[in-house]
């Protein structure tokens, strides 16, 4: 199993929510994957107007499985997991994650595509407040909390909880992949 975590993000994605997660994977000596709808690159949304683009290593047309990732990071954004959800392959690369047991971390407006893929009912998740009457409407225990986790779900708030949302998930990968493996 390799070290490897895929963040699957497009155009709008929150600067901080992509940009300080994953610098905090590879400190840790975690690999990341951007994974996009088209080829290139992605810009983000930087509070209140366009931020930084980031390359893009893989296409969802690319991805045929999730068996070389230990776990999926979703940055929120109100525009990115808008679009994202609305993509079959991309939903479908989430439910993948899903069913085979690996951690999803999904900040802010993400957990609408845990929504999307249907993998909230009966689960405990916090995010942004105004998506959290959709998360109950798919059947979520909506907390208010810097970090939820359950099963393999790992969700947090906004970009205050990033230190928190990012640790939680560097715990997760490393239990599944040891340092020394």
């Amino acid at each position: 199993m390799t070290n490897r975590v895929m963040i699957l993000a497009t155009d709008g994605f929150e600067q901080s929510e992509l940009m300080k997660p994953k610098q905090n994977l590879e400190d840790a000596g975690i690999e990341t994957t951007v994974v996009s709808l088209e080829s290139g690159s992605i810009k983000g949304w930087d509070q209140k107007d366009w931020g930084e683009s980031v390359s893009v290593d893989k296409t969802v047309d690319e991805i045929s499985s999730c068996d070389e990732y230990a776990a999926l990071l979703l940055p929120g954004g109100q525009m990115n997991p808008d679009i994202l959800r609305m993509n079959d392959r991309a939903v479908a690369i989430v439910k993948e994650f899903a069913m085979a047991n690996k951690p999803i971390a999904a900040i802010c407006h993400a957990p609408w595509l845990l929504a999307e893929a249907d993998l909230v009912k009966g689960k405990t998740v916090t995010s942004w407040p105004s998506i959290r009457t959709d998360l109950r409407n798919a059947g979520a225990n909506v907390v208010d909390q810097e970090v939820a986790e359950d099963g393999n779900l790992i969700t947090s708030r906004n970009p205050d909880d990033i230190p928190a949302f990012s640790d939680a998930l560097i715990a997760r990968v490393k239990q599944i992949v040891p340092e020394n493996a």
